[in-house]
């Protein structure tokens, strides 16, 4: 069990969580879910402690992000609903978690607001575009002169997550300093990209065949990127996503120390 001093060593970053139904087909319960590999690389990755609020609702977020260090939006099995711009499900078979929607648009906004480091991946990258007033689009594959982004079917795990295409940075950015120069290899694990980017928001990094893969938000008052790909797998092998989590960690840190410090005046 961790004391007191080893709890505040480490930053808080909160993850939300996913609602999903599981079991077996017409006996099905709902569960609250996180994947491991994201825990593992706030943990393992950003040095900081994961931490969940599982049913927290939309009007709770100012009161949780008082509490907290930092944000990690994670991927998920599950797409944004198309109602949040302002369109139709085009894949009925596909799955959506609107309860989900309901708090981390809303949370991505009061991060921005407040200035809680943030963090998007594949997933939680769509939720920061939409919220901020962006679009998707959920057929990529579909498009004439794209690329299939979606997962390989019938290979393994590490397959899957192993490197798909080249992502090439604009040159000087903080991408580009992750990497150790203007262009990296990714995995590819998503459907949806980014159709319109939202006004605020600033793409820093582009597939082959031109869509958005990494971004900032323009003006943020500490770390506020996103990515299309998925740094958080095996994150400590791969030393760009390794200095992604690290340098989203090393914000939570300072986010920490000044909340600490404020805690410590008021008393």
């Amino acid at each position: 069990m961790l004391n007191s001093a080893q709890t505040l060593s480490q930053a808080l970053v909160w993850l939300p969580a996913d609602h999903r139904f599981l079991g077996e087909e017409g006996d099905q319960t709902p569960f609250l879910v996180l994947g491991d590999k994201y825990a593992r690389a706030v943990k393992l990755g950003a040095n900081a402690q994961p931490v969940l609020f599982p049913l927290a609702e939309a009007e709770q977020i100012p009161a949780l992000l008082r509490v907290v260090d930092g944000v990690l939006l994670t991927g998920s099995p599950s797409n944004v609903h198309p109602s949040h711009f302002d369109q139709d499900v085009a894949d009925p078979s596909l799955p959506l978690d609107p309860q989900r929607d309901a708090l981390t648009l809303a949370l991505v906004r009061a991060c921005v607001a407040s200035g809680v480091p943030l963090l998007g991946i594949c997933r939680g990258f769509q939720e920061i575009n939409v919220a901020l007033g962006g679009s998707l689009e959920q057929t990529v594959h579909a498009r004439a002169g794209q690329l299939d982004h979606r997962a390989p079917v019938g290979v393994s795990v590490d397959e899957a997550y192993g490197p798909a295409h080249e992502v090439r940075f604009v040159p000087g950015s903080a991408f580009a300093q992750w990497a150790g120069g203007d262009t990296a290899r990714v995995n590819s694990l998503h459907g949806q990209g980014i159709a319109q980017l939202a006004t605020g928001l600033r793409a820093l990094g582009h597939a082959p065949d031109g869509l958005v893969e990494a971004l900032e938000i323009e003006g943020a008052q500490t770390f506020a990127y996103a990515v299309q790909w998925h740094p958080e797998w095996r994150c400590l092998d791969n030393p760009f996503y390794s200095a992604i989590l690290g340098a989203f960690g090393q914000a939570c840190k300072r986010r920490q120390a000044a909340r600490l410090a404020a805690g410590r005046l008021v008393t």
